[in-house]
């Protein structure tokens, strides 16, 4: 049976009537019959932006806590906003995140624009997030369409070309079911996120509990588990380096640095590295106790511990120097908040050290 047997606006008042009965309750997201805050939808929109849900609850709470309001976060410092970060990844949308913030407080007054062309021209906010924020945040049509709802689209009109390629497809899927209806932009488009998070999961959907079912192309092919499609990936590259655990046994501090405000990991607090190069041979994530193991999107990393024994003159070398560096206590050390690859490091720290 094909999914065109149903219309644009039946598909959508199907999807309404379901969200009606299962939404998700999440922490950024307006109760029915309230008005979302567009602070609240950009905010959690970059954090969801390749991490799960349940990592991002945490963190929301953390951040509006600390920052109600876009002019909080555009008034506080980028270190701050990173540091509060560290763990969550991907540490371009936290540099992002002050940097948008700066521009809403500033030239719009503390105030999101509605216009998606207008959103696409802040700092950190692409054609996805613009979209979600022009729909959930001011009840607009537009084409939200996240990874959940690609899904969706792959399964209920039997997208054939592998994944990453066949996402413009399901894109282009997702447009015919946008229609000019009023009222509930929002929560259509919130809809089918939800569909695909919780009843057309990556594995194991839940056909039988699905609003679409009766027209789902996948569905009536059995085919559910095979889309959508993916491409093979290549194996990621492995890079190796050394960490350095440079502390001072007179004054009990240890040596770390800010990152720099480039490149991968930038301005978050670390241990000092060399220089991260590719290794000739992928090397296997074996156990010890001089070696870190890290995975990136694109690649993983091992980081040799190397101890040193140094004094507050110590120099450390230019060819290795990457940051600004800074003599830390070992009282305030676990106070520190590193990203996960730093935080394994200081799982690594010897007692002897510590104590």
């Amino acid at each position: 049976m094909s999914a065109m047997t149903l219309s644009a606006k039946d598909f959508r008042q199907q999807m309404l009537d379901w969200y009606d009965r299962h939404r998700r309750l999440l922490p950024w997201r307006a109760l029915p019959n309230q008005t979302s805050d567009p602070y609240h939808v950009w905010l959690s929109e970059i954090m969801l932006q390749q991490t799960t849900v349940q990592a991002v609850k945490a963190y929301f709470e953390k951040f509006l806590k600390k920052w109600p309001t876009v002019e909080d976060m555009a008034s506080s410092s980028q270190e701050a906003i990173i540091d509060e970060w560290a763990g969550l990844g991907y540490y371009a949308r936290a540099r992002n995140l002050h940097k948008c913030a700066k521009v809403v407080a500033d030239q719009h007054k503390g105030h999101f624009p509605s216009d998606y062309e207008e959103l696409l021209k802040l700092p950190g906010i692409g054609p996805y997030t613009a979209a979600a924020i022009t729909s959930i945040a001011f009840n607009k049509p537009a084409n939200v369409v996240d990874g959940n709802v690609e899904r969706v689209m792959a399964r209920y009109m039997c997208i054939e070309t592998p994944f990453p390629e066949g996402k413009a497809e399901a894109k282009e899927k997702a447009a015919l079911y946008i229609g000019t209806f009023e009222g509930r932009h929002s929560d259509y488009a919130q809809s089918l996120m939800d569909l695909g998070a919780t009843t057309c999961r990556p594995k194991s959907p839940v056909c039988g509990m699905c609003p679409l079912n009766k027209t789902c192309c996948a569905y009536s092919k059995n085919l559910q588990n095979e889309l959508p499609k993916r491409a093979k990936k290549k194996a990621p590259p492995h890079k190796k380096a050394t960490v350095y655990i440079i502390h001072n046994p007179d004054t009990g501090e240890i040596l770390l640095e800010r990152r720099p405000e480039t490149g991968l990991l930038a301005n978050t607090a670390a241990f000092p590295t060399s220089e991260w190069l590719e290794a000739e041979k992928p090397l296997k994530a074996k156990k010890s106790q001089n070696n870190v193991h890290h995975v990136f999107t694109h690649f993983s990393l091992t980081l040799s511990l190397k101890i040193i024994k140094a004094d507050e003159n110590f120099i450390f070398s230019d060819k290795l120097k990457r940051g600004e560096l800074q003599w830390v206590s070992l009282k305030e050390i676990g106070k520190v908040k590193f990203p996960s690859l730093f935080k394994k490091v200081y799982r690594m720290l010897p007692v002897d050290i510590l104590s």
